[in-house]
């Protein structure tokens, strides 16, 4: 029987993984990114995708089984991609302080500008919304276990006492999310400096607490 944990550890592995190697499931995977964020979720079929793709259904479903095994490996590469924006972003910054600051930054504009996630919040709220909330412990847990790794790896190559990074990682996914949710408050991150001068005051410091 698998544990949660277990199920967590290999959704982050499968988030963290490249594109799949074969051209035709980056067909339809390419044709399922744009058929969802043109259309949403509900009014999109696994017919519409094949279409799409030019593809017959019968190949589509046999490489992803249902609709909802299509949608979960679009998200999946979609998280893997977005793992590669960040690493990119924060590989050549030389202190943990800046890789936090830096990496709430691109976690919040990626969530705000991508077409699937961010654009289908707008377009189906009610569809997306239990994914970042109640639905949403898998995916909370695996990225805060890769954010961790990210965080852990920073503090090793600055010779730093190891501590526990998993909290920290949480709170900048918990955080991001939150703003994506309900951008409207008192704390204004309207633009990259704002959310910037945010990190930076108050995420960075819980590095030493």
């Amino acid at each position: 029987m698998t544990t949660v944990s277990e199920h967590d550890s290999a959704l982050a592995r499968a988030m963290a993984r490249p594109e799949p190697e074969e051209k035709v499931a980056r067909r339809i995977l390419d044709a399922a990114l744009e058929q969802f964020t043109t259309f949403g979720l509900r009014r999109s079929s696994m017919d519409d995708v094949a279409k799409r793709a030019g593809l017959s259904r019968v190949t589509v479903y046999r490489r992803f089984r249902n609709k909802d095994g299509l949608v979960e490996a679009c998200l999946l590469r979609e998280g893997s991609r977005f793992f590669a924006q960040l690493d990119a972003a924060v590989a050549d910054l030389p202190s943990m302080e800046e890789r936090v600051v830096e990496g709430f930054v691109v976690a919040l504009r990626h969530s705000r500008e991508h077409p699937l996630f961010g654009g289908l919040l707008r377009l189906e709220p009610e569809v997306v919304l239990p994914y970042l909330t109640v639905k949403g412990g898998p995916y909370l847990s695996a990225t805060t276990e890769y954010l961790s790794g990210h965080l852990r790896r920073a503090q090793r190559a600055e010779g730093r006492p190891d501590s526990d990074t998993g909290p920290l990682a949480e709170l900048m996914v918990r955080v991001a999310v939150s703003f994506l949710l309900n951008p409207a408050g008192r704390i204004d991150l309207g633009d990259e400096e704002r959310t910037r001068a945010f990190a930076r005051r108050y995420l960075a410091p819980l590095i030493g607490v």
